[in-house]
């Protein structure tokens, strides 16, 4: 196994958008760094869980019935419309409100299991750096932790962000198109796996 060329290959994936770092730039930009960190313990739990699944079996699952797939993609496509929904409308944290709360751990956890954009990273990364001949537990668990590393530092760095510019956001005018504008990102993002 080349472990250079993984560690890039994981460093490049969970740097770029989606879904994950969508949702936790919105999350602290609207709730701070440390209300988002559940968030990225669950999506760092849920990615490596994930990772492991399907490498362990879950993939050969998914490609030998096609409708667990469809059944996956349109799942995931509603849960990501409702975290959309949840982005949209949040109250940030200063505004004293009841109801604003950011994503659970558990939330992000699931969402890495109809996360389009998690299952191309983890399906890539262990069809393309485990070998015929190893030990497929052992290179599955080395892989798994090598992108989940870097899953865990993206999210943070992405969070520390959104962190940063929720001071920018003071007026509810700013905030409101801010969450709007990450919400339709989110939604975009789900383009490519429809079409």
């Amino acid at each position: 196994m080349l472990l250079g060329p993984l560690i890039l290959f994981a460093a490049v994936m969970a740097r770029t958008p989606g879904p994950n770092v969508i949702m936790v730039t919105a999350s602290a930009a609207n709730f701070g760094f440390t209300r988002t960190i559940p968030q990225v313990i669950g999506i760092t739990i849920g990615f490596f869980l994930l990772f492991m699944t399907a490498g362990l079996g879950l993939a050969g699952v998914v490609h030998a019935e096609p409708r667990i797939q469809t059944a996956l993609k349109y799942v995931g496509g509603v849960y990501l419309l409702y975290l959309a929904w949840r982005i949209a409308t949040a109250e940030s944290a200063e505004n004293g409100s009841a109801r604003a709360r950011p994503i659970s751990a558990l939330q992000a956890m699931l969402l890495q299991w109809v996360n389009p954009k998690a299952w191309v990273f983890a399906l890539g990364a262990l069809a393309t750096y485990t070998t015929a001949t190893g030990d497929m537990i052992w290179e599955t668990l080395l892989i798994a932790v090598i992108c989940t590393v870097w899953c865990a530092i993206s999210a943070a760095v992405w969070s520390g962000f959104g962190a940063a510019i929720g001071g920018w956001l003071a007026s509810p005018r700013a905030r409101r198109m801010f969450n709007w504008t990450m919400a339709g990102l989110l939604v975009l993002s789900l383009v490519p796996v429809f079409w």
